[in-house]
């Protein structure tokens, strides 16, 4: 059995390895991380050549590891945005996320029926092809600098609305697939998750000044170890409490994003996000397994085809809904497309009522899914200026 240390000590390195080699192709650095990831991990492939490839496991410190990566994405894209622009731009968040949801958990209904799947089933994969991946396509806006664009909006909006929803909709499916609860402790724990999000909205809102004072210091050592530790203690909070992890993160980072201290985070604090990040999308590779992608391949065709176009049309309209352009509109949809950690905190859950599909083949699916939709999804907000090119006006 390999030593943890040695373990992670390999994973950095990949990462590393995998990160130099697409920067010097031109490609985006997530599909490498997950390539690499796939590669050195226990699935197959697990050996080239008579070498054995399994050099990482799935381990607990990884997982942890993994899930700050989430958290921290998702806290440095609430810095870019403050609660003031979230509330004046209710209506349209509203009605975008509706239009996202109509559309994109629509074809999700209708590719489980169209493939001959139970209604629970069905369900289940509806969650996994309509909600979008905010850690993916976070790092991918501010590594194209699409953060500080009008399209930046639409893109964030639509990723709250998301967020907010799946909070409820796991809390009823769980409910609902493993007879874990009657509707009434369902509601109770969807009530409990809007609570904890109305505090930290009111923080954001109400206590910058306090904010200020407490994470106030001329130490940067100290500095990172409050922001890092006082931002995981909420997000661990929350998800305990059964709101995503991400959605306060968020709202975390919009508490600091009122206040002088956002030019320190970013730049004393940017550093550790982007490690956690980084083992966020090699672990997506690890958990991997491409053997069972065959026994999917049929749906995961069609699924990648028609949702695709399903987030380029729902985007597009959310951008025009905020009055843009049509080559800005294109461009959320293009942004929307890439899926990750919540459709995979689908099919965890899927894979705990192991029954039927549920068992492995929604889960499998789910992972050959984000796996070709989160490096989709990046290849294709990285070639959106030749898409647009080619389509907008």
């Amino acid at each position: 059995m390999m030593a943890p240390l040695l373990e992670v000590g390999i994973a950095l390195t990949a990462i590393a390895l995998a990160g130099a080699l697409a920067s010097r192709i031109g490609l985006s650095v997530i599909p490498a991380y997950i390539v690499v990831g796939v590669l050195v991990g226990p699935n197959p492939p697990t050996e080239l050549f008579g070498v054995s490839l399994t050099l990482v496991a799935y381990g607990e410190f990884v997982e942890v590891v993994a899930e700050l990566g989430v958290v921290f994405l998702l806290f440095f894209l609430g810095l870019e945005f403050s609660v003031g622009q979230l509330l004046a731009d209710r209506e349209r968040v509203l009605t975008i996320g509706a239009v996202d949801a109509v559309i994109n958990g629509g074809l999700g209904l209708a590719l489980g029926f169209l493939f001959g799947y139970s209604v629970i089933e069905t369900l289940f994969l509806a969650g996994i092809v309509y909600i979008s991946s905010s850690a993916v396509i976070t790092k991918s806006l501010i590594d194209t600098g699409w953060v500080a664009n009008p399209e930046s909006r639409p893109i964030l909006g639509t990723l709250v609305f998301e967020d907010i929803a799946i909070a409820v909709y796991l809390a009823v499916l769980a409910a609902v697939a493993l007879g874990s609860g009657t509707p009434v402790e369902a509601a109770i724990d969807v009530g409990r998750a809007f609570a904890v999000l109305g505090v930290l909205g009111a923080v954001a809102w109400y206590g910058p000044s306090l904010v200020t004072r407490l994470f106030s210091t001329d130490s940067d050592e100290l500095f990172v170890l409050r922001v890092i530790g006082v931002t995981t203690l909420i997000a661990g909070v929350a998800l305990a409490t059964g709101l995503s992890e991400a959605v306060a993160a968020f709202f975390v980072g919009m508490a600091f994003s009122e206040t002088d201290l956002t030019d320190r985070i970013e730049s004393v604090v940017g550093p550790a996000k982007d490690l956690f990040a980084a083992v966020f999308f090699f672990v997506i590779g690890v958990q991997t397994d491409v053997t069972l992608f065959a026994g999917v391949a049929g749906l995961l065709a069609v699924a990648v085809l028609v949702t695709t176009a399903g987030k380029l049309a729902s985007g597009t309209l959310s951008g025009q809904v905020y009055g843009l352009s049509r080559t800005r509109s294109i461009r959320v949809g293009l942004g929307m497309v890439p899926r990750g950690e919540f459709s995979l905190v689908i099919a965890a859950l899927a894979t705990t009522v192991g029954t039927g599909a549920l068992a492995a083949e929604i889960p499998a699916f789910a992972v050959g899914y984000v796996l070709v939709m989160s490096t989709l999804g990046t290849i294709l907000i990285q070639e959106s200026a030749w898409i647009t090119d080619r389509v907008g006006t």
